[in-house]
């Protein structure tokens, strides 16, 4: 018999669920506890799961993840745990799921974070566990393709990635559909990319590079810009080893010229403004007046990750290029983003319950091997298509 394996999800939102149903799926699930701090929306998350699936294999449960006891009860008898909350709760949920020795990782959305949960790598020897942040769609899936792409040739000198979430039917003014939190697109907007240029760590300044691309229709001609996060820890572990790494953010034409004016005229700032007698963020402003205009009631949207590695192949000049494009599921009612998202951190989570992933904690780059993951996406109708080609 094949063994089962007990999961903790905390966050009952949009990816909580997505994540959750695709461990009670594929993940070999004998149980999956589904948290949040708002008992209805994990009921809700729950019992859309067991409905999906058929059986009862989704638990709800009412937790704010800032309470320690609380998680650490959750977090009995537990394989593996996926965090979908925000970034900054991770570096203490990870610390505690190390010490109930339970494999651990996340949506994460911040580098900085990451990278101090890297630290906790011998502590997670100790415990025999793998702590893996940054998880999702970009980072996460762009990652593991990133290492494939580069996995196909002998020698990878130059790795590019393009990705993006798109409405299927973009409609004006900003033909674009959110569909993940606002914060964290305006967080991507406003970052500087951290990219390898000529061997090397360099900084580059968001929306910028804008550059047109093909795609096989109904898609077309999209742009490319430069937009922070998507490159995780990469740029540190491939310094010196690879010339170039960078990705750009695909959106429809357009959609660049808009943004960047508010970009110009500061409306994603931080610091409080006055303006009469109030103070006001500016990002808030843009957040209030921007949110409703790409909320919209068809939430059919696609995902495109594309990764080109040009370097050499049995000493021949080549190129690799991997694709993954996916499209809203009418089956089960998940966006290609919750699918692409929430579905590409549980199957980390599983290939951890699994033991496929070494024992530490590190990036996705270094802890999860690649042709295992796509084979995953390929098993879930997220399809990777991949060619060589010698130049």
């Amino acid at each position: 018999m094949n063994e089962e394996y007990q999961y903790v999800v905390l966050g009952a939102g949009r990816q909580g669920t997505a994540a959750a149903y695709d461990m009670a799926r594929w993940g070999s699930a004998k149980s999956v506890k589904l948290a949040d701090q708002d008992s209805n929306a994990a009921q809700q998350a729950a019992d859309r799961v067991n409905k999906l699936i058929g059986k009862k294999i989704a638990e709800p449960f009412a937790v704010d993840v800032r309470d320690k006891d609380e998680i650490q009860k959750l977090l009995n008898g537990a394989t593996a745990c996926l965090s979908a909350v925000p970034y900054y709760f991770n570096l203490e949920i990870s610390r505690l799921a190390i010490q109930k020795g339970v494999h651990f990782c996340d949506l994460g959305g911040n580098t900085d974070i990451a990278r101090k949960q890297h630290q906790f790598d011998e502590l997670a020897r100790q415990k025999e566990v793998s702590i893996i942040p940054n998880c999702g769609q970009v980072p996460g899936m762009g990652t593991s393709l990133c290492v494939y792409a580069m996995e196909l040739l002998d020698e990878p000198l130059d790795v590019l990635m393009w990705d993006g979430g798109l409405p299927q039917h973009p409609k004006p003014p900003f033909n674009y559909l959110l569909t993940f939190h606002i914060a964290g697109l305006t967080n991507e907007y406003a970052e500087p990319g951290v990219f390898l240029r000529n061997w090397k760590i360099t900084q580059v300044e968001p929306m910028t590079e804008l550059e047109t691309v093909e795609f096989p229709p109904p898609i077309g001609k999209l742009e490319a810009f430069v937009a922070g996060g998507g490159t995780d820890t990469m740029p540190w572990t491939y310094e010196g080893k690879i010339r170039t790494l960078q990705n750009l953010t695909l959106r429809y034409p357009g959609h660049y010229q808009q943004l960047k004016a508010y970009y110009d005229l500061g409306l994603w700032d931080l610091t409080p403004i006055k303006i009469g007698s109030i103070e006001v963020v500016p990002r808030d402003v843009f957040h209030a007046l921007f949110e409703p205009k790409v909320v919209l009631p068809d939430k059919k949207d696609l995902v495109i990750v594309r990764v080109k590695a040009v370097g050499k192949k049995d000493g021949k000049d080549a190129e690799a290029l991997v694709e993954m494009i996916d499209y809203y599921d009418e089956e089960t009612g998940f966006t290609a983003m919750e699918r692409g998202t929430g579905w590409s951190a549980a199957i980390v989570a599983e290939m951890m319950a699994r033991r496929q992933t070494p024992l530490g904690a590190g990036g996705v780059e270094k802890m999860v091997p690649a042709f295992p993951y796509v084979q995953e996406l390929n098993r879930r109708g997220l399809k990777v298509k991949e060619q060589v080609e010698f130049k």
